[in-house]
């Protein structure tokens, strides 16, 4: 069986999803004040070889783990509802790609996975 990262196009597709993710996230009014002063650049890197990673392909993910990398957001209020905005914004990235309905519901599920982690609970 392939991988959900070889599905969806290898790294070509996560790097453009990325890029395409970003653009709508920082034109998301419930959460683009969170990347307000962030090196989209050092973020988008950072997030293509997370989801490089958890998607299935190769692990070049060198970034905090997830609790400690969102802590700092956490304290600036990060909840739920930004986690679904995200989450929102992701599959609606996939679905403008062509992905299936049934790999964008394997990458909700794969987020859910981080959500307590993401949330520091």
């Amino acid at each position: 069986m392939s991988t959900l990262y070889e599905r969806i196009g290898g790294e070509a597709a996560v790097d453009l999803a990325v890029d395409k993710f970003y653009r709508k996230v920082l034109v998301d009014d419930r959460i683009n004040a969170f990347f307000e002063g962030v090196d989209m650049e050092k973020q988008a890197a950072k997030q293509k070889g997370f989801l490089t990673m958890v998607f299935g392909g190769p692990h070049h993910y060198t970034g905090l783990s997830m609790r400690e990398g969102h802590r700092h957001l956490v304290a600036r209020g990060l909840n739920d509802s930004h986690f679904d905005a995200v989450v929102e914004n992701l599959g609606a990235t996939l679905k403008d790609l062509g992905v299936s309905d049934s790999d964008i519901a394997e990458v909700a599920a794969l987020a859910e996975t981080t959500r307590a982690d993401v949330l520091d609970r």
